[in-house]
């Protein structure tokens, strides 16, 4: 692989440079960025291709520095790490993003809603529609629709008012807003934002939204190298022991015990 990447960086230093670059990466994406893709991604930026990031590509972008302060989005399982390690981006739950002359997705079938927005753009609506038609899609998806809606939440046709406070949740994992606030932020009271977590998903608003910074924690350790005392903070804990027992009880095992070990031996990308 490392090969290729060398070919690839002699082939568009003489010249040969695409009208546009799609950067893939897979779940190890943040331990295995080579120097040389780095300076592959940063040339075709310098030469002018159009850079699209898919999955978890954006990450090898944002190390070669081409997202600084731009909107981004990556698949769900990095981006709170992505937000992490590279304060600047605004990193959304969206299906891609569209930032200039760099795009990015979350995957999967996000990718094709994003080359379909790109075919519009370049070449009309009209071929657009098309390939639609031809892939079987009948239609695009807009950027902006969130792959990340939890699926008890779509089934249940969830009232926007528990969807609001939920986003308003997600946002505000570091800094935890009240629940009088949530509730009035989206126009209900305190009682009613009860009513609509136990209806919907059993459980209180409290709980869930300690669940949800939990669950950022559990991301943080799996993927990347953050101290404990950074990821609580992260994570909206006061403190380290007060995080490492809330994690505890709701994973059955202590913050340290869940941290990935990086393979060895793994060629870096």
């Amino acid at each position: 692989m490392a090969n290729d990447f060398e070919a690839e960086l002699i082939a568009v230093r003489s010249g040969k440079v695409p009208d546009a670059a799609i950067v893939c990466a897979g779940e190890e994406v943040e331990r295995l960025c080579s120097s040389t893709a780095v300076s592959l991604v940063r040339l075709y930026a310098k030469r002018g291709a159009t850079l699209f990031g898919s999955k978890t590509g954006t990450w090898l972008l944002a190390k070669a520095g081409l997202l600084a302060g731009a909107r981004c989005t990556i698949h769900w399982s990095k981006a709170v790490a992505l937000s992490e390690r590279f304060d600047d981006l605004s990193v959304e739950t969206a299906r891609f993003v569209r930032d200039g002359a760099t795009v990015t997705c979350s995957g999967g079938f996000a990718a094709f809603d994003m080359m379909i927005d790109t075919i519009d753009k370049e070449a009309g609506l009209e071929l657009a529609g098309t390939v639609c038609r031809y892939m079987g899609a009948g239609h695009a998806r807009e950027g902006a629709c969130s792959p990340a809606m939890p699926a008890s939440l779509r089934l249940a046709g969830a009232s926007a008012k528990l969807v609001d406070a939920i986003q308003l949740m997600e946002g505000n994992l570091e800094q935890p807003i009240p629940m009088d606030t949530i509730a009035r932020k989206i126009g209900i009271s305190r009682r009613q934002l009860e009513r609509l977590f136990h209806g919907y998903l059993s459980t209180t608003p409290s709980r869930h939204y300690l669940n949800l910074r939990l669950s950022r924690a559990r991301q943080l350790l799996d993927s990347t190298d953050l101290r404990i005392l950074e990821i609580a903070i992260a994570c909206g804990f006061e403190s380290p022991s007060h995080f490492s027992k809330s994690f505890r009880e709701h994973f059955g095992q202590a913050p340290n015990s869940v941290r990935i070990v990086a393979g060895a031996g793994i060629e870096p990308l």
